[in-house]
């Protein structure tokens, strides 16, 4: 799951039927690159938890976003295309959006995961610095946090500056 421009706003879905063209676009690798945000990454990630359960999603969404990538011309190497580690963590933060919130429709349920601290970009910097995190090694395979545990309630605390 990806990281775009920082402080970026999200417009909002406008309805369900809008979250799921961008996860089936994802699905069948028709969706537009433009539309590969962290807004898009974020709602499909999600779309798979909610479906699939967290662990189910790993695997779905790990060869999910390799296909997608290849589909666009692009590759996946230690240096570009898929990121394990960051793909995981947003997977675990999608998970623990939908344990607290599970309830809700999907399109509230994607909207306030886009919305919340779990689901800002920079959440995942509460955790790995951003030397750790961009190596080789957390792209290609799970690297556990250097800063602290994951915990949902560290999220909200200002990320620590690499």
């Amino acid at each position: 799951m990806g990281m775009d421009t920082p402080g970026k706003r999200f417009q909002p879905y406008g309805s369900e039927t809008d979250v799921l063209s961008v996860v089936e676009r994802f699905r069948t690798l028709t969706l537009p690159f433009a539309e590969w945000t962290h807004q898009g990454h974020l709602a499909t990630g999600l779309w798979f938890v909610w479906t699939f359960g967290e662990e189910a999603a790993k695997p779905l969404l790990r060869d999910g976003i390799r296909a997608y990538n290849v589909s666009l011309g692009n590759v996946n190497t230690d240096m570009r295309g898929y990121h394990e580690t960051v793909t995981m963590y947003f997977i675990w933060a999608a998970a623990r959006h939908v344990e607290t919130h599970g309830g809700e429709p999907l399109l509230a349920l994607v909207n306030g995961f886009v919305d919340s601290d779990l689901g800002h970009k920079d959440s995942i910097f509460a955790f790995w610095s951003r030397d750790h995190l961009m190596t080789p090694e957390a792209r290609l395979g799970w690297r556990e946090p250097n800063l602290r545990p994951l915990d949902p309630a560290s999220v909200p605390i200002a990320p620590v500056a690499a």
